[in-house]
């Protein structure tokens, strides 16, 4: 049975919205305040009908639809609307959905789900087509703002992380409940598999006990042997526990030259909008470059150019000889829906050479979870996580040394996207990623290339933790630079002299007189979480943790900065 309780709303976030009509972005999220609306709507009546002629009831209905207004979300819900737009990347408002890209449409359906409040929100894979600030938005968005209970399905573990309270796996048919998020559920599924494992023990040694004594037939049958018997036979029809089901990734590298690919004052445009702009990049042998930025800042755009469908308008694109590239697109059009898997992975090859070992191309698809009954089965009546797979056993199933992924981990299963982020770590050559998912880019890159304003690609070492931690520190140094330039300012003698002839109120002495404690304050948080953050162990045992403490650091910072300049000010004014 499925209970719900009477009167609550529940909405539901689907991968693919669909819409009626063809409204524009601020109407269907206004379609989604009912009861807002039909409230507004009989205070409109109320109203027209008072101009025509004053009544008591027309004034009382007037006053109970004017309540209902304030109750169900104000007057500014026109305002909050286009807020919550901008917020998840729907900059267009009155643009209409039907003219709309698909991960557009996800975002208005998001924000229509996030204004409207629900009792229960349903999210299914609410993180797809959003970037990284977004999802931190919508992290802390859920968490401080949100009234409702959630029930998410999503592959974007930090979210999962950060927003969760209790996380159920679904497996084989049979649902495990854990408290917390995901890194609680792996301790806890951790320790339920190896208290499985401890019970299937004692089972075989019981059951190795048990069969001894029946192969020596006792001749007696007592009520107790025969009880020792029904035991035994019992533990004996108990099915062994099924070990977990996971693909298994692998991609044969090849050997490449000293050039792998360089990018000389690279220039993309499209219409008027310039995407990238005199980027000069060199991929050095082995290195993992996770590739971020908005949506629509031309991260999809830069790959195709480095995989030749896409023309520079300046610079180039230097490939090495030896360069052999798999690509992974994000739609997947390398596709044929019609055919089948086993056409689409296999084509005219028989077998599949991987790692030296020569395989059919029916086992080789083993791998990737497809039984040989369901390699017969069209592409286009797969899910969406199906169809990744099928794209990823076709790319793995030709040899390269630099392997191209646009958002590879939209619509991966958790486990799939383990297998994927453990080959690339063991892969011997390159890799260029393109994706939103923080908890994958922190366990596979070695790079960070981050689209910033106008036309900006800039390099960062290590891997998104890292590169947080560098952006926080160039913010606090500009921070500084400007608090410093009007510490300058007021250093002329003119404002010298007026600051001088205002002198302190009470209230600054004593705010004073504790500032440089509180100054030092700051700076011990800031060494502290820098050093919690310098620690290896961190990013081995609590990687989860590594998100909320890089965003304690940047504040910390500002506190120091901002202190920094406030008591430079109070100085100043004193004299």
């Amino acid at each position: 049975t499925i209970a719900r309780q009477r009167g609550a709303e529940i909405a539901y976030l689907a991968q693919e919205p669909t819409f009626d009509g063809d409204p524009t972005a601020r109407e269907v999220v206004l379609g989604g305040l009912t009861a807002w609306s039909a409230a507004k709507a009989r205070h409109d009546a109320a109203s027209a009908a008072l101009n025509v002629a004053s009544s008591e009831a027309t004034l009382e209905a007037l006053a109970l639809a004017a309540a209902d207004v304030e109750r169900l979300g104000g007057w500014d819900v026109m305002h909050r609307i286009d807020e919550v737009l901008g917020h998840v990347g729907v900059l267009r408002p009155e643009g209409r959905v039907a003219t709309m890209s698909g991960g557009e449409r996800r975002r208005v359906a998001l924000a229509r789900l996030l204004v409207a409040r629900p009792a229960l929100a349903i999210l299914d894979e609410p993180s797809n087509h959003l970037d990284v600030e977004t999802i931190e938005w919508l992290e802390e968005h859920l968490v401080e703002e949100f009234p409702g209970a959630i029930l998410m399905i999503t592959h974007d573990r930090y979210l999962l992380d950060h927003v969760a309270d209790r996380t159920l796996e679904l497996d084989r048919g049979k649902l495990h409940a854990y408290a917390g998020g995901y890194e609680a559920y792996l301790e806890a599924k951790g320790t339920r598999l190896a208290h499985e494992a401890r019970t299937e023990q004692n089972r075989q040694n019981f059951l190795r006990t048990e069969l001894e004594w029946l192969r020596r037939q006792p001749k007696a049958r007592s009520t107790k042997q025969k009880a020792r018997i029904g035991r035994a036979e019992a533990a004996k029809a108990q099915a062994k526990p099924v070990a977990a089901r996971t693909a298994e990734l692998a991609l044969d590298a090849t050997r490449s030259g000293k050039t792998i690919l360089e990018l000389s004052d690279l220039r993309l445009r499209v219409g008027e909008r310039v995407l990238v702009d005199k980027l000069n990049f060199i991929l050095g042998q082995g290195e993992r470059v996770g590739i971020i930025g908005r949506n629509g800042t031309g991260k999809t755009s830069l790959l195709r150019a480095i995989h030749g469908a896409l023309a520079p308008e300046e610079g180039e694109v230097v490939r090495g000889v030896n360069t052999k590239m798999a690509y992974f697109d994000q739609e997947r059009a390398n596709l044929d829906d019609q055919a089948s898997i086993f056409d689409n992975v296999g084509g005219a090859k028989a077998r599949v050479t991987l790692g030296g070992e020569v395989l059919d191309v029916r086992t080789y698809l083993e791998r990737f979870l497809f039984d040989p009954h369901k390699q017969r089965q069209p592409v286009g009546s797969l899910s969406g996580g199906e169809r990744a797979r099928v794209a990823l056993a076709k790319m793995l199933s030709e040899s390269a040394n630099l392997i191209i992924l646009d958002e590879p981990t939209n619509d991966l299963d958790v486990d799939t996207l383990g297998a994927l982020e453990e080959m690339l770590v063991g892969f011997g050559g390159s890799a260029l990623v393109v994706t939103h998912d923080r908890w994958f880019l922190d366990r596979i890159a070695t790079t960070i290339l981050a689209f910033e304003e106008g036309g900006r690609v800039v390099r960062y070492a290590g891997n998104h933790a890292d590169y947080r931690l560098q952006r926080a520190a160039a913010e606090a140094e500009r921070l500084e630079a400007k608090a410093s330039a009007s510490r300058d300012t007021a250093k002329s003698p003119a404002k010298a002299a007026a600051a001088k002839s205002k002198g302190l109120t009470y209230a600054e002495r004593i705010e004073l007189e504790g500032i440089l404690d509180r100054i030092d304050a700051a700076e011990r948080a800031v060494a502290a979480l820098e050093g919690e953050l310098a620690d290896p162990s961190l990013y081995a045992s609590r990687g989860a943790e590594v998100p909320a403490l890089t965003k304690r650091l940047d504040d910390a910072k500002a506190d120091v900065v901002r202190l920094s300049a406030r008591w430079e000010a109070l100085e100043e004014k004193r004299g």
